[in-house]
């Protein structure tokens, strides 16, 4: 077999001096060649994991992802939230995340399989969505909308269940920021038991508990309460939400890979600003030829002789002895729009966001290449849906009210009922063949009527009643609509109820 094909071993030359010593000492040559084929593994490998003059300074660790999360949450949170605040592009890509992932609610219908009990649950959800909020303020798909908010911005979220008697369903939802974890609060048992940053967990690693300040530690009531000690809440009243890159158990914000990016790209802007502004204080300045002034210091003046101290907006400064004008020129900057799109690219992918959402720049984008983009968005947007609102979320808010519903009586003690999440749907790109496609697919049997009503965000059941209760006051009214399939084909052509009857005839004014 020829060695410089061989599969089981490196390309490594068979050259002519390797040929002659195996044609004297089979044995040495052999040696000779094991030799270089194991150099040549030594060359082979990961570039990345190498360590050699490109790579030397580069600083990483193996280290978990919660001991890496405790050491920066707090300055990542910080610095998130203040380019929120005030960085444009921040709060763009955050406001878009929103919308895209909530927009107006994730909402649930009851799924027992019992149609009178999921009428009675349904009416109930109706009532205590509504008013929901611990303090008041909103219902409870402004608490999803507020709670993913703070999960991107920063990285957490904690919602804590409240009983409120004399309510409807006697439940509350708290929303709790993440700084109210007491994530400085480190204890192990001898017994297995632990506490990290502020989640306790028993001996398998599971959680048990959390460890809670009262008040928000940034906030003021902090000096004039008892909010500096935390207290213990069961995991049976909290939930924690939060998206796992890794295994983990505490959340980071999602700006932290265009952090650098975004304060780099604010601060090169206003320096940009701020040199172009000088430049366009001083217009000229009105030079002299005077031999004499040589032995005089320098001096610039303004018109009324006054020594110019600063720049101001069209100022014209005259040299001593000043007989000649020069004008400034302002420099011009090359290629500053590509790099700022550039820049604000890298932006766009640390936040998981098109470009075009985060920007308003709509100028390089086409039909074709806005759906490709959008398409991968939404499926990230249905991925962070189903597996981290949802079950995160909305399922432990659905099993509080289910569980309130049954001890305040309104509901069965062994009633199960689950929920069916319908999110919001999205818009679509080009609504005429997004519509002709899903009847084609709802006539094929691909997919149920149902389920096309689901995913534009309606409830199916509450449809079908509006629908039937509309077509039975038609009916009795004798009026015949284009929308009624029961009477109009889709070709617009009145089609009879029974085959054997003559088609009715729509009534004339």
């Amino acid at each position: 077999m020829d060695r410089r094909t061989s599969s089981a071993a490196p390309e490594v030359p068979w050259g002519f001096f390797d040929r002659a010593l195996a044609a004297v000492s089979p044995a040495s040559a052999a040696k000779r060649y094991a030799a270089r084929v194991a150099i040549a593994n030594l060359r082979r490998g990961y570039e990345g994991g190498k360590a050699g003059r490109l790579t030397g300074n580069w600083s990483s660790a193996n280290a978990s992802a919660d001991a890496e999360i405790a050491a920066a949450s707090a300055p990542l949170r910080a610095r998130s939230r203040d380019l929120v605040r005030n960085n444009a592009l921040a709060a763009q890509a955050v406001q878009v995340l929103v919308n895209n992932i909530i927009g107006p609610g994730i909402r649930p219908r009851a799924a027992s399989g019992n149609r009178t009990l999921n009428r009675k649950v349904d009416k109930l959800w109706t009532a205590f969505a509504r008013s929901c909020d611990f303090y008041g303020l909103t219902d409870f798909y402004g608490l999803q909308n507020l709670a993913v908010r703070e999960m991107v911005e920063s990285g957490d979220i904690l919602g804590l269940k409240i009983v409120a008697p004399g309510a409807a369903v006697p439940l509350k939802i708290q929303l709790r920021e993440i700084d109210h974890l007491d994530d400085g609060r480190a204890i192990y048992s001898p017994v297995g038991g632990y506490t990290d940053q502020g989640i306790e967990y028993d001996a398998a690693g599971r959680r048990i508990g959390y460890w809670m300040f009262p008040n928000h530690p940034g906030s003021n009531r902090m000096m004039f309460t008892n909010g500096f000690r935390s207290e213990r809440i069961g995991t049976d009243r909290v939930l924690h939400m939060f998206e796992r890159q890794r295994v983990q158990n505490r959340g980071v914000p999602w700006a932290a890979p265009a952090v650098v990016a975004l304060r780099d790209l604010g601060d090169w802007q206003q320096a940009e600003l701020v040199r172009k502004k000088t430049e366009a204080c001083l217009v000229g300045i009105v030079f002299g030829d005077d031999e004499t002034q040589n032995s005089v210091a320098p001096v610039v003046q303004d018109s009324q002789g006054n020594q110019v101290e600063q720049f101001e907006p069209g100022l014209i400064a005259y040299a001593r002895g000043g007989k000649d004008i020069k004008f400034n020129q302002p420099a011009s900057t090359a290629g500053i729009y590509e790099w700022n799109r550039v820049q604000m690219g890298m932006i766009a992918a640390g936040f998981r966001v098109p470009y075009a959402l985060m920007t308003g720049d709509l100028s390089q984008n086409n039909f074709s290449s806005s759906r490709v983009g959008l398409n991968e968005f939404r499926r990230m947007v249905e991925q962070l849906q189903w597996q981290t609102v949802i079950p995160m979320f909305c399922e432990p808010v659905w099993a509080w009210f289910v569980e309130a519903c049954q001890l305040a009586g309104l509901i069965p003690v062994d009633a199960v009922v689950p929920a069916e999440w319908a999110p919001p749907r999205f818009e679509m790109v080009n609504p005429l063949q997004d519509v002709q496609a899903d009847l084609l697919e709802t006539r094929a049997g691909f997919a149920s009527p149902q389920q096309m009503i689901a995913k534009r965000g309606y409830d199916p059941r509450a449809v079908v009643e509006e629908w039937a209760a509309h077509a039975a006051e038609t009916d009795a009214l004798g009026l015949v609509f284009d929308s009624d399939p029961r009477k109009v084909s889709k070709g617009g052509n009145v089609q009879p109820t029974d085959p054997g009857q003559s088609p009715p005839q729509p009534q004339q004014e």
